[in-house]
């Protein structure tokens, strides 16, 4: 009998090894305090070794019991259009104010599809704009221009 390995699941276990020990040993920096008192570095500490174990089940399992899947085909252009969404919104948030970058930072994202029709992705564009403007300006007080300088 043949064992299966999963390369996807095997790499993207490894993927959440690196971030959650990036997070553990971020968090090491900071005083962890007591489950009762928790301090500043308590919570990465705990989610970046949750996201460690997890990773290490999904790599043991890809080597263990995986399907034999292959990777497809890489989505270029939807790999495009949503790095170049977020980076659009770092680099423009302060400048053009929240609504605008969230608008085309909705738009961009959208558009990553290549079913998307022109009207929906303005829909939920502007509906995904009102909802983030709502919770993090308006909800969550985040001190962020709403229309630019």
């Amino acid at each position: 009998m043949q064992r299966r390995r999963s390369l996807p699941d095997v790499l993207a276990g490894g993927v959440f090894v690196v971030i959650g020990g990036v997070f553990v040993v971020g968090s090491l920096g900071y005083d962890r305090g007591t489950l009762l008192r928790m301090g500043p570095g308590y919570f990465p500490l705990l989610v970046g070794a949750i996201v460690v174990l997890l990773g290490l089940a999904i790599a043991v399992k890809g080597l263990v019991a995986g399907e034999d899947i292959t990777f497809g085909t890489v989505p270029w252009r939807a790999v495009v259009l949503l790095v170049a969404a977020i980076v659009f919104f770092g680099l423009f948030v302060r400048s053009l104010g929240f609504v605008l970058t969230s608008l085309v930072t909705s738009l961009l994202t959208a558009f990553a599809s290549k079913r998307v029709r022109p009207l929906t992705a303005v829909a939920v564009a502007v509906g995904l704009t009102l909802a983030a403007t709502l919770i993090f300006i308006v909800g969550l007080q985040v001190r962020i221009p709403l229309w630019g300088w």
